[in-house]
């Protein structure tokens, strides 16, 4: 006779095995990783707020025009009045930039584009400026007329 044969038995398992949640968890952690850089495309642009105030900057700011054809001019280059091509627009701005950073002083950088212009011309300056390094870019506007 077998006295012990119900005790030989193997006992079910009450725990629950969580390594396939685990697995998942860091499947999404890695697919959250991946994706949240290309979320934030785009320009980064320091709007005007709605009371429009004067900027109180001592230094001369850098403003970059472009006008109804999509032409840029800079402010500070030698000929203000004279269109810039882009490449030589980087440079300069980014020249500028550098040596305020060597001074210690930041620079205000504008853009001041035409209601006529094309979108893209002036999203096109925008981008030229950040990449030469500016840290934000402002918008200049007229103000509305009051009623």
């Amino acid at each position: 006779m077998n006295v012990g044969s119900g005790r030989n038995r193997r006992r079910q398992m009450a725990e629950i095995n969580v390594v396939p949640y685990i697995d998942v968890m860091l499947v999404l952690l890695i697919i959250f990783m991946v994706t949240t850089p290309l979320l934030s495309q785009g320009v980064k642009v320091k709007l005007p707020q709605a009371s429009a105030q004067t900027i109180a900057d001592q230094t001369q700011p850098i403003i970059v025009t472009v006008d109804a054809k999509g032409q840029d001019y800079l402010s500070t280059s030698p000929n203000p009045n004279i269109p810039i091509d882009p490449i030589t627009l980087h440079n300069l701005v980014s020249a500028q930039l550098q040596a305020a950073k060597l001074q210690g002083k930041t620079k205000t950088v504008l853009v001041r584009g035409d209601a006529r212009a094309n979108y893209g011309k002036i999203m096109n300056a925008m981008v030229l400026l950040q990449r030469a390094g500016a840290p934000s870019v402002g918008l200049i506007t007229q103000p509305a007329p009051t009623s």
